[in-house]
């Protein structure tokens, strides 16, 4: 069982920055692909950035040369460092943790990008 927390959200202006945590508990962390969703007002849940237990990470076209994941194994903590910010980055933030079929989502922090 892993449990997550985030933390990190908040308001911030257009072209500002935020840096998200998302820690967890349980153990084998570091087998786990670290991942981190939004989902806006009236949208789905989409993906924003995901990084494998080897290091390797994937972007949304939209956060791309933006948002870097990077993850701390021995603080069992992954972390998404936002640039750049735009109004449509606004949305609440959720961490996710995947390992073959098992899945689990942190509660969310929510992220607003406004003057």
């Amino acid at each position: 069982q892993v449990q997550l927390v985030e933390s990190g959200g908040g308001l911030v202006q257009p072209g500002g920055s935020l840096k998200l945590s998302c820690a967890a508990s349980g153990s084998g962390f570091s087998l786990y692909t670290m991942g981190w969703y939004r989902q806006a007002p009236g949208k789905q849940r989409e993906l924003v950035a995901v990084i494998s237990r080897l290091g390797s990470t994937n972007y949304a076209d939209s956060v791309k040369g933006r948002f870097t994941i990077f993850r701390d194994n021995a603080k069992k903590t992954v972390y998404l460092q936002m640039n750049s910010l735009k109004p449509e980055d606004t949305a609440v933030y959720y961490c996710n943790a995947q390992k073959t079929i098992t899945n689990y989502w942190g509660q969310g922090t929510q992220v607003t990008v406004s003057l």
